[in-house]
């Protein structure tokens, strides 16, 4: 595994366990180069996930951009990295369930929320103002009402 802050190519794993789901396996890495230290995730390959957006245009899902979209929306909130994986692992799978292979961005952005929200509500309203595209505040007070009528 190549080091993700000098590039070199021989790091070595100092821990491996596996998620709390058994669904991934986690590793440590020490890179003997620069004596960075980082982690990665090992998970099954299953299909490959097509993202179908709102104008038409179809992507492979990558799971990189869903893991931004949620640490941007919880910037700054009591949320750990471990909560933000199995958050993750959470949408992979119900993803993965589906029947299609192509999948559109309100079905992935409503598994966001839901997800999102059973963690942290602020971080749900700040990633729904950006997913729902909020443009008034009264569209934050019908969003944060609607939270309020499930619980």
């Amino acid at each position: 595994m190549k080091c993700p802050f000098c590039d070199f190519l021989d790091t070595q794993v100092r821990d491996s366990r596996p998620s709390e789901d058994g669904s991934s396996i986690k590793r440590r890495r020490i890179c003997p180069s620069c004596s960075a230290r980082f982690t990665t995730f090992e998970r099954v390959e299953t299909r490959q996930l097509k993202i179908k957006k709102r104008n038409g245009e179809t992507r492979l899902f990558d799971v990189n951009k869903l893991v931004r979209s949620i640490e941007i929306a919880i910037r700054k909130r009591p949320i750990t990295t471990e909560q933000v994986d199995e958050m993750v692992s959470n949408i992979i799978k119900k993803l993965e369930k589906c029947d299609d292979t192509e999948i559109e961005t309100k079905a992935i952005g409503q598994l966001v929320m839901d997800e999102i929200g059973k963690v942290d509500q602020v971080a749900c309203v700040r990633y729904a103002s950006v997913y729902k595209d909020f443009s008034k505040a009264a569209d934050f007070s019908k969003f944060i009402a609607n939270i309020g009528d499930k619980e």
